[in-house]
């Protein structure tokens, strides 16, 4: 490993398809945190919906590409706690049984890391000017939560942050409804979820809603929007890079 960490980017599907801005904003806040990046061309999902929906031998094929594609850096690092948790967590167990891929699964497990757990623990990143003159709060993600312990590292970075004030949920950690194919099977049960979670982020009177998982923003920001509410959703890392010329997620565009 050379002094400069090696890092590959993973996009995520949600990044590259409806917010690249937030893979930008990731290779930014990498870069500035000293790494030196590459986003593989043969990267694809994570494979967690196939995953989730039983079909494990799609879902290893996508593991065997990942790995392959991803291998060879330092660190794997996703601007998403559901993206990041499955190659960390689930890979492993999924080519448990691939002599060919096994030991390759475990060593990019150990390396994968969701970005913002990356540059506080990993790298120790904080020498940044991010300023942001305004009311956020913050949604936890279950994923990035429960999966890989990302609670006080955003908040930390976001404390650090030149004229933003953060407003705490009241349940910060209750799930938003999203979670991937659980909004499509059961669509009552997840509306009536976000539904709770968009009153409970008006309740805090905050301009703004942040997290780290792409997925959970566009639906609570969906919910928002729905209601007639003004507040605006970002992905953490916008703020963060100083990225935030574009418009709020499901905002109009300029």
């Amino acid at each position: 490993m050379t002094d400069a960490p090696f890092v590959g980017l993973f996009a995520t599907c949600l990044v590259d398809l409806y917010r690249p801005t937030v893979g930008f904003a990731t290779a930014r806040l990498l870069e500035a945190a000293g790494c030196r990046i590459e986003v593989p061309r043969s990267q694809i999902c994570c494979g967690q919906p196939a995953y989730n929906a039983g079909d494990r031998e799609n879902a290893a094929a996508i593991a065997r590409q990942t790995v392959a594609a991803f291998e060879k850096y330092d660190y794997v690092v996703a601007p998403s706690g559901s993206c990041a948790g499955m190659l960390r967590h689930h890979y492993p167990e999924l080519l448990a049984a691939d002599a060919n891929y096994s030991a390759r699964a475990n060593a990019v497990a150990e390396k994968s890391w969701e970005l913002i757990a990356f540059l506080t623990d990993v790298v120790r990143w904080t020498d940044f000017d991010a300023r942001w003159p305004g009311t956020v709060t913050y949604h936890d993600a279950c994923s990035g939560l429960r999966e890989l312990g990302v609670k006080d590292q955003p908040r930390n970075l976001l404390a650090r942050i030149d004229g933003l004030e953060l407003r705490e949920l009241e349940a910060p950690d209750v799930c938003c409804g999203f979670g991937g194919t659980f909004c499509m099977k059961y669509p009552e049960v997840s509306a009536a979820m976000v539904d709770k979670k968009a009153a409970d982020i008006v309740a805090t009177g905050a301009a703004t809603l942040l997290s780290g998982d792409l997925g959970c923003l566009m639906n609570i920001a969906g919910r928002l929007s729905r209601r007639g509410e003004t507040v605006e959703a970002r992905h953490v890392a916008e703020i963060l890079a100083g990225m935030t010329d574009v418009p709020a997620i499901g905002g109009t565009r300029r």
